[in-house]
């Protein structure tokens, strides 16, 4: 029997037990959770550092803070989560009470991704604690030194029959999703999506996967073109562009497009400096392969800002590029990269239709003044979700669900969601014994004509 089968098998013992239940025993595992990153920070930040050379500031910035309050929203919560809740009983069924159970799934599977090592591991594990599961967490060998700190906290704070974390490439992969896991959640790229999902089928295991797509920033004419620059900029080349919801391309409106190029160009300048592949706090990309895709994704026929790159540092600066239009071979992937293409409307209307025809993106960023203009992109193009006049901040809130929806996700988590996510809700109906209303059995053409009417 490999490690696999056993560790499975231990939490599957495990959990039975009931241990996981209650609500001390969740409560005290988040606080070792929480105490054990506390305790480990600078060991934390300096993995990430070495995988993706984020700066300290922006390592806690989305790796470690956003753990901290999303465990302490948790806390404060969970009590009255776990409660039963009563609920109204239909008039058909006089002298019952209807109760909803959240329970746990029970052994669960959580693959992180590469982009954000840490805090896309531990996040869901929130969720998987907070809910009473156990958890097998899987986190990303192109992240080794990440992949190394993070599993051996584990293995210092939780028994591995309760949480632990499995270090290995693919094939680990592939061997764990054979598993008859009671729940998967997976981060990363649709292509993989849909081959867990393919794999969670084989045992109708439920699954959340948070994916990607190519999210849009549009500006409207009506925008406050410098905020909109300096915040469409932040959200883009934070982690080198290597985020789930960074604004992948920008549709602008012809009519400010010159003037919002210049301010994009200048808010670049001023986040990280006129050479940003000498910044030693710009990210780098994760390794040569995404290197080099990306190399060939910045067309220089194209190009009007940015562009270099340095193949030993595995880096590529902010980079913008124009007169794209959707047969560019840039707009046929996700990015998942430094690089910015930009294009032109005339009527938002076009926008819509255009951005509705393709895959159902993650998230959706609108820059515009009119509140009209913000419900018409809100109520016709589906997305996960967004931002009005900012970019990937929505994530970092617990009270808001964070999810995908069609090639980019299904399912969400974050805050309450998480705890929905990671729980089955069991639905009991409990009957009263000091009666019994006979029109519901058969043979009675009275109860029959009472009910039909009833119905009607």
């Amino acid at each position: 029997m490999g490690q696999i089968d056993l560790l499975f098998d231990d939490q599957v013992t495990f959990f039975k037990n009931g241990e996981t239940k209650s609500l001390s025993f969740r409560f005290q595992a988040l606080n070792n959770l929480k105490r054990a990153i506390k305790q480990q920070e600078d060991v934390i930040l300096s993995a990430i550092q070495q995988d993706l050379n984020k700066s300290e500031f922006e390592g806690f910035l989305t790796e470690i803070g956003i753990l901290y309050e999303e465990i302490d929203f948790m806390k404060k919560r969970l009590k009255k989560w776990m409660k039963p809740k009563r609920v109204k009983t239909a008039l058909t069924h006089i002298g019952s009470k209807s109760v909803i159970y959240p329970e746990p799934y029970g052994v669960t599977l959580i693959i992180a991704p590469w982009n954000y090592p840490f805090q896309l591991a531990i996040s869901p594990l929130i969720g998987a604690i907070a809910a009473g599961n156990t958890a097998i967490i899987k986190p990303s060998e192109l992240t080794p030194h990440t992949s190394a700190v993070l599993t051996r906290l584990i293995k210092e704070t939780f028994d591995s029959n309760y949480i632990t974390s499995i270090e290995g490439d693919a094939e680990t992969s592939q061997a764990l999703l054979k598993k008859p896991f009671d729940y998967i959640f997976f981060t990363g790229s649709t292509p993989v999506g849909k081959i867990v999902m393919e794999q969670a089928a084989k045992n109708l295991t439920p699954v959340t996967l948070e994916l990607g797509g190519k999210s849009p920033s549009i500006v409207h004419e009506d925008a406050n073109l410098k905020l909109a620059a300096k915040r469409i900029a932040w959200g883009k080349f934070t982690n080198a562009g290597q985020t789930c919801v960074a604004p992948d391309y920008i549709y602008v409106h012809e009519h400010v497009q010159a003037d919002f190029t210049k301010e994009l160009q200048q808010a670049i300048t001023e986040l990280y400096g006129k050479k940003p592949l000498d910044n030693q706090d710009f990210p780098k990309i994760v390794n040569e392969k995404h290197f080099k895709r990306l190399h060939q994704l910045i067309d220089k026929d194209k190009l009007i800002y940015g562009g270099k790159s340095d193949q030993e540092k595995i880096k590529i600066e902010p980079t913008i590029l124009t007169n794209i239009n959707w047969d560019s071979p840039v707009m046929k992937e996700e990015i998942f990269g430094p690089i910015l293409p930009i294009m032109s409307y005339k009527e938002l209307s076009t926008v819509i239709r255009e951005v509705s025809d393709q895959p159902k993106p993650l998230a959706l960023y609108l820059f515009t003044e009119n509140k009209q203009t913000e419900q018409q992109v809100i109520d016709q193009i589906p997305f996960g979700g967004g931002c009005i006049n900012d970019t990937i901040y929505h994530l970092a809130t617990p009270y808001l669900p964070f999810g995908g929806v069609g090639h980019s996700g299904t399912g969400s988590y974050h805050g309450k969601a998480s705890f929905d996510t990671f729980s089955h809700y069991k639905s009991i109906l409990k009957q009263t014994t000091k009666f019994d209303v006979p029109l519901r059995y058969p043979g009675s053409e009275k109860g029959f004509k009472l009910i039909k009417k009833f119905f009607k």
